[in-house]
């Protein structure tokens, strides 16, 4: 014979029954999962899938849906396979490795940005990797654009070019080494004393799809100077960009003229164009 006894609590009675599962008790188990997710995160600094499946008993899925509200609260930056805190968003790479990052992207927009010229204006070009190639392919064609650089790349390109059809004007201040660009307060005062047709810019990241944003104070104060001395400015993006974010704010993507993007999708293109900005997204 099969004796079948019901497991659970006995009520006052004594009598043996099942006790209900209660919702809200999940959910506080959930959420306690979540904090100690973001405190392991908030030591480690990154952490991934793997790692939560193991301590904490859950499927790939639970951990990638405990990851997904982890960002949503903005508590984590979700990378492949797992998650790094945000702010490790903010830290600056030398310009030798960001020439290396992305660089098919980089050369589609400064195509596009070369054809937007008509002319011989003058151009300011910010210290970006992304403007380094905008200046690559302004040799290229042959431009007689006048440009007004703090990016020492930049000028070592021209200056290495020998045909001098392009015109120089170099920002000095103090040189980043990091960078290999001229900040501070006499490089602000360059760019101050001159006005521009043109500036082609990047950034390090967009906060929100709403603010330009980069790795370095100084840096921001230059490109946020460049912006007011421009007729027109345009900035060079790819979808990458809109994943991290840097330290310091330069200005409101509706500070820009327009915007030159790759890999973006149409939902994060209308999202860039709610700021009255005209985004024009280009390659395949």
């Amino acid at each position: 014979m099969v004796v079948l006894r019901a497991l659970g609590r006995r009520n006052d009675q004594g009598e043996g029954h099942i006790a209900p599962r209660r919702p809200e008790g999940r959910a506080l188990l959930v959420e306690a999962r979540r904090r100690a997710i973001a405190e392991r995160l908030r030591r480690a600094g990154a952490i991934t899938v793997t790692e939560l499946e193991r301590a904490y008993g859950v499927s790939p899925m639970t951990a990638r849906r405990d990851l997904a509200e982890l960002e949503r609260r903005g508590a984590a930056r979700r990378t492949h396979g797992g998650a790094v805190l945000p702010t490790i968003s903010a830290h600056e790479d030398s310009f030798g490795r960001r020439l290396q990052d992305f660089e098919a992207a980089k050369r589609q927009l400064a195509v596009a940005a070369v054809e937007q010229l008509s002319g011989r204006e003058t151009i300011f070009l910010d210290s970006s990797s992304t403007t380094y190639f905008v200046a690559q392919r302004l040799l290229e064609v042959g431009s007689s654009a006048t440009v007004l650089t703090n990016s020492l790349p930049i000028m070592e390109l021209a200056l290495a070019d020998g045909r001098g059809a392009l015109e120089l004007i170099g920002i000095g201040g103090t040189l980043r080494s990091l960078t290999r660009s001229f900040v501070g307060p006499f490089a602000v005062r360059t760019v101050r004393g001159h006005y521009a047709d043109r500036l082609f810019l990047s950034c390090k990241g967009i906060a929100d799809s709403a603010i330009l944003t980069d790795a370095d104070p100084l840096e921001a104060e230059l490109k946020r100077a460049m912006i007011e001395q421009s007729s027109e400015a345009t900035l060079l993006i790819d979808q990458s960009k809109l994943k991290i974010r840097g330290l310091s704010a330069i200005a409101p993507v509706g500070a820009m003229t327009s915007v030159l993007a790759v890999g973006l999708d149409a939902d994060e293109a209308a999202a860039l164009g709610r700021a009255g900005t005209a985004v024009d997204v280009v390659g395949d």
